[in-house]
């Protein structure tokens, strides 16, 4: 059973930073490297949102208001998926959700909270 497990949230000031970490349990490595990975964010009153995007390839794609803010990148070995944040605004506030997309699953990570106060 493959699980994943988000990591890393927290409050954290204004220009500070944070890396979430989401970990994929259980799979293996095989389907892990062919993975589409995705770090989604869902704010207190707004939609669920894509935030960055890791491709099977290693193309990324980043929404327009945290490029050259957020990295995103993975771990085959450790199967993990990360996310580095910097320079948070207040706007960054939100439930962050780690989706991995392969040939065997759609799967969602339960959600980390990361809390800029403004």
């Amino acid at each position: 059973q493959v699980r994943l497990v988000e990591s890393g949230g927290g409050l954290v000031q204004a220009g500070g930073s944070l890396r979430l970490s989401c970990k994929a349990s259980g799979m293996i490595l095989s389907e892990f490297s062919g993975a589409d990975m995705e770090w989604y964010r869902q704010g207190p009153a707004n939609a669920r949102e894509l935030v960055a995007r890791l491709d099977s390839d290693r193309v990324t794609d980043y929404k327009d208001s945290v490029k050259g803010r957020f990295t995103i990148s993975k771990d085959n070995v450790k199967r993990t998926v990360d996310l580095q944040m910097n320079n948070l605004k207040s706007e960054d506030t939100g439930v962050y959700y780690c989706h991995i997309k392969t040939y065997a699953r759609d799967q969602w990570g339960q959600g980390t909270q990361v809390t800029i106060p403004s």
